[in-house]
């Protein structure tokens, strides 16, 4: 009988072409199920609760897996990480009910965009934080953003090749923050359509740059129209931060990433 195991990951996504498959491999999920399998003896495929771009990094992404072996939950962390490489490491394993789905037992997934603001282009931060050379102004940005939360046809905001059936999406968090150079904005929805977080930030930028007023965030809400909207930002900057599940699975805390370690910069 098959037990089905959840692991909470952290990676590095400047080393990866995204998370998802590929055939000439590349992938987090390709060296993660390489791992899980060098453990199990078998080929494992695992599900995530949210597929990644690439460059785009994980504090608390979660997998399910199914397995007919036994191993110890400890197998499942220090066994797999043996096996993986330094850019990606499980957090944690527990043993989870058949019903659990990484995916759809989400409530709200949570994500993270650091960016530098300065003249001068980034070289440490290079892999980790987006750029933007002319000065922001924090508080349009942030009237910007109040327009776009609840829930809407965020039409204007995905990518032309995403495969959502629904582009209707409930923002339910955006906040902004200025600290020195360093700006960060945190989001957290139900669920995301494709490169909807960088197409955010991105229409936020050119409001925080004087190229847009704050109303124009709500007019390409009512537009739903891509082709009016800012480009899509870099995706160095981007973090999956959290994925909340209701308490009843009995999810380790790093699984909305509160006790997630920091990742640069």
């Amino acid at each position: 009988m098959a037990t089905r195991i959840a692991l909470g990951i952290e990676y590095d996504g400047s080393r990866f072409l995204g998370w998802q498959t590929q055939p000439g491999g590349g992938t987090v999920q390709d060296a993660l199920e390489a791992a899980l399998a060098g453990i199990a003896g078998q080929p494992v495929s695992v599900t995530c609760a949210g597929r990644t771009d690439r460059g785009v990094h994980a504090r608390a992404q979660v997998v399910h897996f199914d397995t007919g072996v036994e191993r110890p939950d400890s197998a499942w962390v220090r066994g797999v990480n043996a096996m993986l490489p330094e850019s990606v490491a499980v957090l944690w394993a527990t043993r989870v009910a058949d019903d659990f789905h990484a995916r759809y037992s989400a409530v709200s997934r949570s994500y993270r965009y650091v960016l530098v603001n300065r003249p001068v282009r980034p070289a440490l931060a290079a892999r980790y934080a987006g750029w933007y050379h002319a000065a922001l102004e924090v508080d349009a940005m942030r009237a910007a953003a109040a327009l776009l939360l609840g829930e809407h046809d965020f039409s204007a905001f995905r990518s032309a090749e995403c495969q959502a059936k629904s582009p209707v999406r409930t923002l339910h968090a955006l906040g902004v923050e200025r600290e020195g150079e360093r700006i960060e904005f945190t989001l957290r929805a139900n669920a995301w359509l494709q490169h909807m977080v960088r197409n955010i930030v991105g229409t936020l930028v050119y409001v925080g740059a004087g190229r847009q007023p704050p109303q124009w965030a709500k007019q390409l809400l009512d537009s739903r129209d891509r082709t009016l909207a800012a480009p899509t930002f870099a995706p160095q900057g981007l973090y999956l931060e959290a994925v909340e599940y209701a308490p009843g699975w009995n999810l380790p805390a790093t699984a909305d990433g509160r006790r997630a370690l920091p990742v640069a910069p």
